[in-house]
């Protein structure tokens, strides 16, 4: 028998007006793992909130990057929270770009945020985007394969040892590549890496009077030491390759060694999502002539744009999603390898953290350490490791990016691509009044 309940016309009126009134804030986020983990749980903020929905758009990286940049930059109000990284805050937030969060709550906690990710997300002082995750970036290993092979890891790797180590390594008969690396390009995919490979090697982007450097000696070593250990003992279609890409190769049992982001540390040291899980070995960044800048440093971070038309709504949202409590939400339902790393000192000094990821210190401790203000051997005019704080360099950096794509392909040699991008770079920076 069924039993019909009859909801009075009071009660159906305001079930309405709720729904109609409830503000609807627009969410551009990345693909990572981090933010497809938050989207899923978003729905307990919308059950603590339901005065405001969530509109999600989640795009792949560059996608990413591309489609916030040109909103941003025509006031186009596509979004009222944009995902964004330690490059663009500090700069939109000069702007008048970006909404400034300078009044959050007092239990929001601004100072247990790290503090080298809270400086790079401020200008003057004043914090522009609120930390979701941080990275830096260190190496990967399976310590199965090192004991197999007699391989002994030391504290500090060289690249000159890992291009060793690849070799000794490499199967592609059992579907095995030595060594995976970002080759995707693009000025936050594979330059990103590239660059604190070629500050390692001695290079920099330009010289303190804003010159390119981009064909010289330190960036040919650096750039023909990458085409070829990439190319001898990489995956195949390795210039396709991510971040993403190589997280999936490397968490299958398909590369050797990975050099890449901390945040990937918790997935692929979770047996659910990683076969490789029980031979995980991790080190610092490897390192060439010198240690500065060998390892980046990045924060994927929420702000809101100062074209939003629902700025307390979307305030709202971040500071929920950054929250120690959100930590804590994440390590209670996805496990404590899974909750956004790198943010806040309280997550290093959680006990539970600290069981569950063997990892935690040595990520904090690269984070630290990464200096924006001093990452290349010899003097620079910019700030960032892995890319240089001004507004061109975004075209800039992709423009590099892909004629290192084509120098690791084979389409063209690399002096071939340095020339040319020397060249161009050198044209842009004359448009863009660095250069006389």
């Amino acid at each position: 028998m069924k039993l019909a309940y009859a909801i009075p016309a009071a009660g159906i009126a305001a079930l309405t007006s709720a729904y109609a009134s409830a503000e609807t804030i627009t969410i551009a986020t990345v693909n990572n793992n981090d933010m497809v983990i938050m989207q899923e749980l978003s729905d307990r903020f919308e059950e603590e909130h339901p005065d405001i929905e969530l509109d999600w758009v989640v795009l792949e990286e560059n996608v990413l990057r591309q489609r916030v940049t040109n909103d941003i930059a025509t006031e186009g109000g596509q979004f009222d929270v944009m995902t964004i990284g330690t490059y663009e805050a500090p700069m939109w937030g000069e702007r008048g770009w970006l909404e400034p969060l300078d009044d959050l709550p007092e239990d929001y906690q601004v100072d247990d945020l790290i503090k080298p990710v809270r400086d790079g997300l401020s200008h003057d002082g004043v914090l522009q985007a609120l930390p979701f995750y941080a990275e830096s970036s260190m190496m990967y290993y399976r310590t199965d394969l090192f004991e197999e092979h007699g391989i002994e890891m030391p504290d500090q790797p060289t690249w000159s040892e890992v291009r060793d180590w690849a070799e000794q390594l490499h199967d592609p008969d059992n579907d095995l590549a030595g060594i995976c690396l970002r080759g995707k390009p693009g000025w936050g995919e594979n330059m990103a890496f590239v660059s604190t490979l070629v500050n390692t090697f001695g290079g920099r982007w330009f010289d303190e009077d804003w010159n390119p450097e981009l064909n010289s000696e330190e960036w040919q070593t650096a750039i023909e030491f990458y085409v070829e250990l990439l190319g001898e003992y990489g995956p195949p279609g390795a210039s396709s390759n991510g971040f993403n890409e190589n997280q999936a190769l490397f968490s299958s049992g398909k590369c050797a060694m990975w050099v890449d982001a901390t945040s990937a540390a918790g997935r692929i040291y979770n047996p659910d999502e990683s076969s490789v899980a029980d031979d995980l070995g991790f080190a610092p960044a490897p390192v060439a002539e010198t240690p500065k800048g060998s390892h980046w440093l990045w924060s994927w971070a929420l702000a809101i744009p100062a074209t939003s038309e629902s700025k307390e709504a979307a305030k709202t949202f971040i500071t929920w999603a950054t929250s120690q409590e959100y930590v804590e939400l994440v390590g209670e339902e996805e496990g404590w390898t899974s909750v956004p790393p790198g943010t806040r000192e309280s997550t290093y000094a959680n006990e539970k953290y600290q069981e569950a990821a063997p990892f935690a210190d040595f990520v904090l401790n690269a984070i630290r350490e990464a200096d924006p203000t001093d990452s290349t051997l010899e003097p620079n005019p910019y700030l960032g490791v892995q890319f240089v704080g001004i507004p061109e360099f975004q075209s800039i950096g992709t423009q590099v990016g892909q004629q290192i794509a084509a120098a690791l392909t084979g389409d063209r040699s690399v002096e071939d691509a340095l020339n040319a991008v020397q060249r161009s770079v050198e044209r842009d920076m004359e448009r863009a009044g660095y250069l006389d």
